[in-house]
């Protein structure tokens, strides 16, 4: 039986357009995501590095470009929030049946954006009973100890808690931990539909 639902945040509430920021990027002159480029962003997105050092490192890599459009390319990812995943997620909190955490990869940046741009962002974060950024915390799916980390703060057994992230590693990590998981398709599959997809593990 199914106590604890993790839920991931990109893809599952807010939809995202993962090829939007490289698109961006190449406007000024990012001939590819070297694995330098990707380690960067990594330590950008467990809070290594702070928000100016990451910007910084982009300017330098293409001096065409400012501050600002750094980040808008970097934001660029980031689209529209439904609504009716928050209603979802409002019932499914008001209903108090299950604990409920979100376990993201998400930098500073890219929350910033959100608080600015989602008029009901607190009442979405209002909904968790814990609420990790990878950014504050300092680990990152797909790593198992992000997964151990949660596991441990809120004692949870694995078998009794489910996890679902669009992301074919970060699910398949969480799933060597003996966690049940949904690797939501965003294409096809809303997490509206939890109930209906997942009648296995309720």
């Amino acid at each position: 039986m199914i106590k604890t639902i993790i839920f991931d945040f990109g893809d599952v509430f807010i939809n995202l357009d993962k090829s939007a920021t490289n698109k961006e990027l190449l406007k000024f002159g990012l001939p590819s995501l070297t694995k330098e480029f990707i380690d960067i962003n990594e330590s950008y997105e467990i809070g290594a590095i702070t928000t100016m050092e990451f910007i910084n490192y982009y300017q330098k890599a293409l001096p065409n470009s400012s501050e600002q459009q750094i980040i808008d390319a970097w934001n660029a990812i980031l689209k529209d929030f439904p609504i009716e995943r928050l209603d979802f997620l409002k019932k499914l909190s008001n209903e108090n049946k299950y604990k409920l955490i979100l376990l993201s990869n998400t930098n500073e940046l890219h929350i910033s954006w959100i608080q600015e741009n989602i008029p009901f962002y607190l009442d979405f974060k209002s909904c968790f009973d814990a609420f990790y950024l990878s950014h504050e915390i300092h680990l990152r799916k797909p790593n198992a100890n992000i997964y151990e980390f949660v596991i441990n703060k809120h004692q949870l057994s694995p078998t009794e808690t489910l996890f679902i992230d669009d992301t074919y590693a970060n699910t398949e990590s969480a799933k060597q931990l003996r966690i049940n998981i949904w690797n939501n398709n965003p294409k096809t599959e809303d997490i509206t539909e939890l109930f209906t997809k997942k009648t296995d593990l309720f």
